[in-house]
């Protein structure tokens, strides 16, 4: 029996409203079954998501598309163990092991299993960034990095952390984050064995092996191995203190040196020594600490080549070797009157440090001059 206008019954997905086919929102998980097959005679892009709008010709598109909303990974990888949202991601990753990297750089020898992914290595020869933000006018070398980067202007958090509930502009900071969690450092440095989160801080981390610093301040020429490092030593001449502490008001250069006068507040202490279980609020201040336990002392004087465990005590030793003795000449004909105490412009602190440290080299006659 002939359908009327000589059409067959079409399902409510694709029957037609006002010119245009229905599109159908993701305003719901659904599973695989639920979405069905797809049709072969459906319009681009009608399946929408309701968390980006993304639009999907396919239904099944839609459902891997929406795993990253979630997190959700079940393609196993047999060959290296990597875990994939959906089977197209995994085939594609596939290529690495069955076909090696067939798609070659001519202009470095780099290889690649796809032929975008070359596309897109190539600006890095070129230089070209196609893609531009409205906003600010950054420029990128791909649009998944311009769609990130604009949610910077949007304010547009997708990805929540599952254990503490942290949002983050892309998955890949998601990722990132979470092994704040895990613990897990997949980065290990081949010279020393320490490993790292991130390839960027492990990158950041080798120069101290080669001694390349590469960020030299515009203003006095010191060089960084990090731009973050260079970034907040330019504050010192700038001025600038952009994290305010919330309970004092006290501002700092750094987020690292925030975090670390908040714990004035809350009294924690994080760094416990594993000899004697005492405890600190810096790394720094349980370093210093552990030299107790060891003995190490790394600053040694220059002068006599003694050597202490904190550089506050190499300070104060130093004072002795600012102190300059001197005895009477024979052809004196009378003692120099000593200055008035009131005229002296030492701190008192400093000149009963030096009388001290200066008590065993004095002799009877000698008489101590302060420069």
């Amino acid at each position: 029996m002939e359908a009327d206008n000589g059409r067959e019954d079409s399902s409510p997905h694709e029957r037609e409203q006002d010119g245009q086919k229905k599109r159908k929102p993701c305003s719901r998980r659904m599973s695989l079954a639920e979405l069905g097959s797809p049709k072969t005679d459906q319009g681009e892009g009608s399946y929408d998501c309701s968390l980006r709008g993304e639009s999907f010709s396919q239904p099944l598109d839609l459902a891997c598309h929406q795993k990253t909303h979630t997190g959700e990974k079940s393609q196993h990888c047999s060959e290296c163990g990597n875990i994939f949202s959906c089977l197209s991601k995994l085939k594609r990753h596939q290529r690495i092991h069955s076909r090696g990297k067939p798609h070659e750089c001519q202009q470095c020898g780099k290889s690649f299993s796809q032929s975008g992914k070359l596309t897109t290595h190539l600006r890095t020869h070129t230089g070209e960034r196609p893609y531009h933000c409205s906003e600010c006018g950054k420029t990128f070398t791909e649009s998944g990095n311009l769609k990130s980067h604009q949610r910077i202007h949007t304010g547009e958090k997708l990805y929540p952390c599952s254990e503490c509930g942290k949002t983050f502009t892309t998955s890949g900071h998601l990722k990132r984050h979470q092994r704040v969690h895990t613990g897990e450092k997949p980065y290990p440095c081949s010279e020393c064995g320490k490993t790292f989160t991130t390839s960027g801080s492990l990158k950041g981390h080798q120069r101290v092996h080669t001694g390349e610093k590469p960020y030299p301040c515009s203003e006095c020429g010191k060089t960084f191995t990090t731009s973050g490092n260079l970034q907040s030593h330019q504050r010192v001449h700038t001025g600038e203190k952009p994290y305010p502490c919330s309970e004092c008001g006290k501002t700092f250069t750094t987020s690292g040196s925030l975090q670390t006068h908040q714990r004035v507040h809350t009294g924690e202490k994080p760094y416990p020594c594993s000899e004697c279980g005492k405890t600190f609020t810096t790394s720094g201040s349980l370093q210093t600490h552990q030299r107790v336990h060891t003995g190490e002392k790394p600053y040694p004087c220059s002068e006599c080549g003694k050597c202490f465990s904190q550089p506050s005590g190499l300070k104060i030793h130093q004072q002795r070797h600012n102190v300059a003795l001197v005895r009477p000449s024979p052809s004196a004909q009378s003692p120099v009157p000593p200055k008035d105490p009131s005229t002296l412009q030492v701190p008192l602190k400093v000149l009963t440090i030096q009388l001290v440290d200066c008590r065993h080299v004095l002799g009877r006659n000698s008489t101590l001059t302060l420069l």
